[in-house]
Parts: structure tokens; sequence; C-alpha cells
């Protein structure tokens, strides 16, 4: 098997976009468009990856390397071009990073739904000997190069723009990935010339060198015309956006998911569920999760990085972001809704943590309580414990963030401020408005609150007469 160098178009301006971010940088599923399509390489087990920046070039391949480093791939090679005169004139720029042995596959950085399998027929078809482009039939080919076939053999690529009307009768277009042995593609790319409408060296030029120099060109159709969509407006990256996220969803339903409408679903990382795993509608879900058997979301969650185990509800409006640090839930927990679990959030088995409640960095034992408009930062919470509404945890000194370790079967009242670094003992009970600031001692009452005063006939100010 012939060694492959992978080089990947991205340095185009993207007008239609109407935006300031580079075209392959919008996001589909939470990724640049370009991460998507290097992710579909990890199967060919590419030599090198070069990618061509020159619209915002900086940007893309600060980006590039981020995404690399996160997914723990090697960090690709960069070429830039600039100006920006077509095609082939964009591969010239990788030709000092690829070896003169091999196959050298061209993609677009704009195509994100393209599949590994896909890419490894197309190597495949070159073999190491012939010219092999990716094709696909359109209904409507407007816009697209037409592969120009003769009793079969493909003779040559015409670009719209360039194309006579019989030309653009045919519906099999270039979907801008081809296959070439690179030996024959550092021959052939000096050749290319720009006398064309938009004078514009065009690596679909090298169809016609390849027909010349009796080298075999052959075409491999895609055979789901998705994988060959570009973005080049917003309206074309929220249809790909769209059916993306239905095909999410339609392999969660295959394993079993219910969904109570998979058209509003939105899945941003990777998403595990075992059996019998509810989700409602407009639920987001980013990053690594996994739901336990019979895990039930309600609608309008948002869910990222976090662990949900069996039997857990998640109400709805809840917002759990692991991101920073996984989140985790326990068995038959009840979350929310409209409760918060900030990165850090630790929550064990039946756990109640209700509307209005924030937890951050914090563990909440086994039957543990925070039912109502409370925060825990910076926090172990005891088993059994019961959180009472309004309270808070006081966890940051304005320079240093402290601990807070409310032992088990604590009960706090209403509206308490617990002031860091501070612990509560097993069984005790801090009564309702009390600020503490000192350790208390198990079983024991506390209570830290000026004394009520009542002053009878007392006579509200009233505002003077106009």
């Amino acid at each position: 098997m012939a060694a492959v160098d992978v080089v990947v178009m991205a340095a185009g301006l993207g007008t239609r976009m109407k935006s300031r971010v580079p075209k392959v940088l919008h996001r589909l599923a939470g990724r640049p468009l370009v991460a998507h399509v290097l992710g579909s390489l990890g199967e060919l087990q590419a030599r090198r990856v070069v990618v061509i920046t020159g619209h915002e070039a900086q940007q893309v391949e600060d980006s590039v390397a981020a995404w690399a480093q996160r997914s723990g791939v090697p960090v690709p090679a960069f070429a830039r071009q600039q100006p920006q005169l077509g095609t082939g004139h964009a591969v010239m720029q990788a030709v000092p990073h690829l070896g003169d042995d091999g196959i050298t596959l061209v993609l677009n950085g704009d195509v994100p739904l393209v599949q590994g399998r896909t890419l490894r027929s197309l190597v495949d078809a070159c073999g190491g000997d012939r010219l092999a482009l990716l094709s696909v039939d359109l209904p409507d080919p407007t816009g697209y190069g037409r592969i120009v076939r003769e009793g079969g053999a493909v003779r040559s690529i015409v670009e719209h723009k360039d194309a006579s009307e019989a030309q653009r009768t045919v519906r099999e277009v270039y979907t801008g990935f081809m296959a070439v042995p690179t030996a024959r593609l550092k021959a052939w790319l000096p050749r290319i010339g720009n006398d064309n409408a938009q004078q514009e060296y065009y690596l679909t030029d090298l169809v016609k060198l390849a027909v010349q120099d009796g080298v075999e060109v052959v075409a491999t159709k895609v055979a789901d015309r998705v994988e060959a969509d570009g973005v080049n407006s917003p309206r074309q990256l929220a249809e790909l956006e769209r059916t993306w996220q239905l095909r999410q969803a339609q392999a969660l339903m295959e394993q079993g998911v219910r969904f109570a409408d998979p058209a509003r679903f939105d899945l941003r990382g990777t998403l595990q569920c075992g059996q019998d795993v509810q989700v409602d509608v407009n639920c987001v879900f980013e990053g690594d999760v996994t739901l336990g058997d019979g895990v039930s979301i309600g609608a309008n969650c948002v869910i990222a990085n976090a662990h949900i185990a069996a039997g857990a509800v998640i109400h709805p409006f809840t917002h759990i972001d692991g991101e920073q640090a996984r989140v985790s839930v326990g068995e038959g927990a009840l979350v929310g809704p409209f409760a918060r679990l900030r990165p850090g959030a630790r929550l064990g088995a039946q756990v109640h943590v209700g509307n209005f409640v924030e937890i951050k960095n914090a563990t909440l034992a086994d039957g543990a309580k925070a039912n109502h408009l409370a925060y825990l930062g910076d926090t172990d919470v005891g088993a059994r414990v019961n959180y009472g509404a309004g309270s808070i945890t006081a966890n940051y000194d304005g320079a240093n963030k402290h601990r807070t370790v409310i032992e088990a079967d604590v009960h706090v009242g209403s509206n308490c401020v617990l002031v860091a670094p501070v612990r509560i003992g097993a069984g005790g009970t801090v009564g309702a408005g009390s600020v503490i600031t000192k350790d208390t001692a198990a079983g024991a009452l506390s209570v830290a609150r000026g004394r009520q005063v009542s002053i009878a006939n007392w006579e509200r100010p009233k505002k003077p007469p106009k």
C-alpha cells in the first residue's frame, strides 16, 4: 500500500457566508467544518497532512492546531496561499511538504460530512498509477465542475463558468476531492495554465494533462450525496447541520433511545446511552456525555461532559456544564428544573437538586437534598443532608477559594450563609438566617443572627405632601 499524504484546501474567503469568520471555521455540530474533514482521516493512516491557508491564515492555523491537540492527533503542516489564484495554485504551495513517492489525496475543508470509507475507496481507486476523482450526481449541478466522459472514460472536468450549454446539462459533477500519484502531480502542476474566464490555475486541468500523458482517469461516485455537500452560505450550513443531527438521532433510536422529536435534538460531541433512555425536545449534548439505563432528560436541557447514572431524572431547563471538570450524577438522582451543575459537581445516589440551585466543585453524598434557591460551591456535603432554601456557601474571600464541609445528617435552615473554611458537625442543625463562621459541634443547634426586636405602634415614613 502506497503512503498517503493529504492536502486540505482551507484558504478561501467564503464571501457568500457574509461573515468575518473564515468559512472553514464556521461550526457544524459544535466543530469547525475543517475539523470534520480532518476527523475523517483516521482510517487512512496518512503519512502527513498539509492544510493550505490563505484568508485569515493565522486564525485558521491556530484553530486547526488547537483542535488537533485536543483530539490527540499530530498537528498538520501548513502552507499559505497568498494571493489565492485558484485550486491548482493552492496545491502548488503544498508541494514542498510532499514526498515524491506515494499518493496525494486532495480534500476541501468546507465539505464536512465526507466519511473515511469514502476517502479510502478514492485512494484505492487511484492505486498509485491512476488519477482518481470523487464525483456525485446532482439534480441541480449549477456552479459545479462537470465530469466530461467519452464512451464512459473520463476525459476532462469543465468548470461551470467555462462549460458549453451541452456540458451544463451533465449532472455528474466533481466534488473537489481527488487522489493522484504524487510524482505525477509534481510533474503536472507546472503545466497548468490560467487561460480561462477567471484567469486562475484550476486543479481540474490535471485531468486533461493525465489524458494527454496516457494516464487513466477514473471517477468514483459517492453513494451518499450529502458526503459531497459543501458549505457556501449560512443556509447550506443550517441544512447540513439538520441533516447531520437527524442522522445522529436515528442512530441513537436504533439503539433504543426514545426522542420526543428527533428533529429537535442537537449533539455536539459524543453521546452514549443505556437502555430505555428518554430525551424530550430541544436538548443539547456537548462534549462527552453518558446516560445510564432509564435516564430521563426533560425539555430544553443543555448537558456537557457529564455521566448521568441509571434512573436519574434531569428535569426541564437544567444546565450541566462539565467542560473543565466532568460532572457526575448518581443513580436515581433528581435534578432541576432550572438547576445548574457546574464543573466538578458530583452527586451521589438519590440526591435531589431542585429549582434555581447551583452546584460547583462540590460533592453531595447519597440522599442529600438542596431543593430550592441555593448555592453550594467548593463543598463536601454528607449523606442525607437537607440544605435549606436561600442558603449559600461563601467560598471566595476575594483572593482565594476555601472549602466547606457539611457532615452527614445535618439540617441547614433557610437563608443561611456558611463562610468557608468551616465544618458543620454531623447531625447538627443550623437555624434559619444564620451566618456561620466557625466550626460547629456534632448534634448541636447553631444559631448566629441578631436578636429580633419589635417596636409597637411603629409609623412608617411618609412622603411630604405635594
